[in-house]
């Protein structure tokens, strides 16, 4: 966990930084980081190929979204991903299962590598909570074996962390927070063949 919150207060350090040289305008940058590697690894004898998530349009943006109490989104201003969310996502789960050295291969789509199973997920939350100050991460998870297309595990991961405030730097702490839980979950219920 240390290394989660070193990793992220450099790229903040860095984003701040940088954003000082374009006279104020420009947003700081902010990163998301994959789930830690474990030392049980072993066992790796399944492959799976991990799709680019799925979400509303408003998660297809570098944007960090807050939802108001009446239910409006909006950008938070101040501050943006380092890559559209879906992508990043996407590459932060990748790197998290490859981290736990329990699967065979971890590829994308693209890659064109003969898998087991795929990663199918859906993003159906990724933003603040204003009213109750909360980083809010829902993720709805599918495995599905490449063969028959047949579905063979589902599960809604998710995670709320709560922000001391509403702004840039919180927001992006309190998602990767979020994100980290949900991410370490998911491994682990891949990992399991659950």
């Amino acid at each position: 966990m240390r290394l989660r919150a070193a990793g992220f207060a450099l790229v903040a350090v860095l984003a701040s930084g940088l954003a000082g040289c374009g006279g104020g305008a420009t947003p700081l940058t902010f990163d998301l980081a994959a789930a830690p590697g474990n030392a049980r690894a072993g066992g790796a004898s399944r492959s799976i190929v991990v799709a680019e998530p799925i979400g509303l349009q408003t998660l297809e943006a570098d944007r960090i979204l807050v939802r108001e109490s009446n239910g409006s989104l909006s950008f938070l201003g101040g501050g943006q991903w380092s890559d559209r969310l879906p992508r990043l996502i996407q590459t932060r789960i990748i790197q998290s299962l490859e981290n736990s050295g329990r699967l065979r291969s971890v590829t994308r789509p693209g890659d064109k590598v003969v898998s087991d199973y795929q990663l199918v997920s859906e993003i159906r939350e990724f933003d603040i909570a204003a009213g109750s100050r909360e980083a809010v991460v829902d993720i709805s998870v599918k495995v599905i074996a490449e063969g028959s297309g047949r579905v063979a595990n589902a599960r809604v991961f998710s995670a709320r962390v709560p922000v001391s405030a509403v702004d840039a730097g919180n927001a992006a702490a309190g998602l990767d927070a979020a994100l980290g839980r949900v991410l370490v979950d998911i491994v682990r219920w891949v990992n399991s063949g659950r």
